[in-house]
This record gives structure tokens, C-alpha cells and sequence, in this order.
């Protein structure tokens, strides 16, 4: 048996990806979350359930795999990576971070590095983070490798005539730069009244509404909650651009699905992004904030069918290259055959 310890948000889609594959069947793997997206009270409910189905489950699991990100969901898998070395178990960490100055910058830098340094491997979301941990922990360099987040594969997906959809997924926020997206498309708004953005996530909704009216785009808009399931794939099959203006990620798994279902990209160079996206060649990229080129990359890519087509083409690509998800599972696999 494997434990799998993880957090909500984005980390569930990461997990659903796992779920179903070779991997989750040949290792027999059970997940066990930690948190839930309730009150306080429920919180530590679930979290203390959780705890105690860990312990009940730990003797007869060979290995256990947790993760985490920013510091609080460190601190709630502390007690779960401690238990897990008292029993002597091998330890794969996980980390999903998307700012080094909240993480190994800051003062809970001495946690990260003892559960780094107490880790039998070390698993991040890029080429960028594998850099910063090597440079901070020159000692943790054999045992940290890239894995990236996996994408899901999706049929009959249909890369023209579809909808005049600009398609934003993931929490509605400051950090995630949806803002700009609505500054932005108010510039362009004249040459475009036809199109509509659709954002898709919790978060500032209210906020969002309100800056749609003062920008007097808001029959332009909409702003649709969190989606899965139908809902999503639906979704994703109607737009014909996606954008997320953030300003720090780790790896997103909004990009990923908009692989899956061949959107052309429009976002920013941070996080995992510069591994695989180059402005112009698979993805239009401007800097984070800077609302005229965004509001560029808009029309650029709403006008020029040839282009959209082509980033479509790349997206689709990408989906089954460098994050085909079986290619992904067979080397965790590996790794943890190598540790056992």
C-alpha cells in the first residue's frame, strides 16, 4: 500500500489525474486529504478524522507521498511526515509551491529544509524550482527531480468554429491577475463587442462584477463559480482562447486542461510556464501587470485565425508530449520501485 497526503485546490485535480492510472492500482494507493473548504470547526473535524485514518493505515504502507505548498499546508503535513519517520517508512514530498519568498525564503525555512532533507525524494513542478532548491540546499540536488503535473486526455476535440469565448479557470484573486484580463479587454472591447469573457473559479466575484461595470464591459462578462465534472469539459469545448494573467504559479492546472482540449494560450512567464512555453512559438506571453500587451495578445489572437489555429495545434501537442500522463506516471513509477 502507498498513502497519498495531500490539500485541497489544485492538488485535488493533480490526484484525480493519478486516479484510475496503473500507478494508483499496482500500488494499491490511498488518499487521504487534510483539508476541507469549511468552517473552523469542520476543519479540525476533518483534519483529526483524517489523522486517524493515517495512523490506522500507516503500519501497512510501504510508502508514503505528501503533499504540499505554501506554509500553512506545511504545517498541517508536519505531524504526518514525522509519524511517517518514526515508522521508518520511505518518504516522497511532493512541493507545489508558487513563491519561493513565502516558502524556503521565509522564516519557515528550516521546516522545509528539515522535511526536505528528511524526505527519501524530493518532487517539484519545474525546471525554475529544481534551480532555486539546488542553489539553497546544494546537499538536496540527487534527490530532486522535475515531475510535472499530467494532462488528461480528451476526444473529439474540435479546434475551429468555436464560440467567441475568452476562457479564465482558477481562483478568482489578485495573485491570479484577473483584474488585468477585465482592464484589459475593456481597451479592445470596440473591435471585439461580440466576444465574451467567462471566468470560471471561486474567489472575488463580487469584486470581479463591480470592476465590470466601472470598465462597462459587464454584458461581456461572466462569472460562472467553480465548474467540474460535464460542466467543465463542457465549458472548455466552447471557448476558443485561454487566458490567465498571473502574476506567480506554481504549475497550473488550468494551462494543462487548456492543453487537453487544444485552447490557445495566453499567460505569463512565471513559475513552471518558461519550461514549455515560448511567446509567439506555442503561446502568446507578456509580463505580468503590463495590461496593453495583454490587451494586444487579445486581439492579436481573436483576429489572426492562422495564429489561434496553430496555438491550438501546439496546445494539443503539448498535451501528448511533455505532459502525456502515462510518460508522467511510468517515471514516478520508477522512482518508487527504485526506493523500494
Amino acid at each position: 500500500m502507498l498513502l497519498v497526503v495531500k490539500q485541497g485546490g489544485g492538488v485535488s485535480a493533480v490526484i484525480n489525474a493519478y486516479k484510475g492510472s496503473d500507478i494508483w492500482r499496482n500500488w494499491n494507493i490511498l488518499w487521504i486529504e487534510t483539508h476541507i473548504d469549511k468552517g473552523p470547526l469542520k476543519k479540525i473535524s476533518f483534519f483529526l478524522k483524517s489523522f486517524c485514518l493515517y495512523i490506522y493505515k500507516l503500519p501497512q504502507a510501504k510508502l508514503v507521498h505528501i503533499h504540499f505548498s505554501e506554509p500553512m499546508s506545511l504545517m498541517r503535513k508536519l505531524l504526518f511526515f514525522i509519524i511517517a519517520k518514526l515508522f521508518r517508512k520511505k518518504i516522497v514530498v511532493h512541493f507545489h509551491s508558487f513563491s519561493v519568498d513565502t516558502t524556503i525564503n521565509s522564516d519557515f525555512s528550516n521546516i522545509y529544509k528539515y522535511v526536505f532533507q528528511g524526505s527519501d525524494f524530493i518532487f517539484v513542478l519545474s525546471k525554475k524550482w529544481k534551480l532555486w532548491i539546488d542553489e539553497r540546499w546544494p546537499d538536496l540536488k540527487l534527490k530532486t527531480t522535475v515531475i510535472y503535473n499530467p494532462c488528461d486526455n480528451v476526444e473529439n476535440i474540435l479546434l475551429h468554429n468555436r464560440e467567441k469565448i475568452i476562457l479564465y479557470a482558477g481562483t478568482i484573486n489578485s495573485r491570479k491577475g484577473y483584474a488585468d484580463l477585465l482592464s484589459a479587454f475593456s481597451l479592445i472591447k470596440s473591435k471585439h463587442s461580440k466576444w465574451k469573457i467567462i471566468f470560471a473559479g471561486n474567489g472575488e466575484i463580487k469584486e470581479g462584477i463591480q470592476l465590470a461595470k466601472q470598465l462597462n464591459i459587464q454584458e461581456n462578462v461572466e462569472f460562472v463559480g467553480w465548474v467540474s465534472g460535464a460542466n467543465k469539459d463542457a465549458l472548455f469545448r466552447r471557448a476558443s482562447i485561454f487566458c490567465l494573467p498571473s502574476y506567480a504559479e506554481g504549475l497550473p492546472m488550468a494551462v494543462l486542461d487548456a492543453f487537453s482540449y487544444g485552447l490557445p494560450i495566453i499567460t505569463t512567464p512565471v513559475g513552471g510556464i518558461p519550461d514549455f512555453l515560448e511567446n509567439g512559438k506555442n503561446a502568446l506571453i507578456f509580463s505580468p501587470g503590463d495590461i496593453n500587451s495583454l490587451a494586444n495578445c487579445i486581439n492579436t489572437c481573436i483576429i489572426d485565425d492562422s495564429l489561434r489555429f496553430n496555438l491550438s495545434n501546439k496546445s494539443v501537442e503539448l498535451s501528448k508530449t511533455t505532459f502525456n500522463k502515462n510518460a508522467i506516471f511510468e517515471k514516478i513509477n520508477c522512482i518508487y520501485s527504485s526506493l523500494l
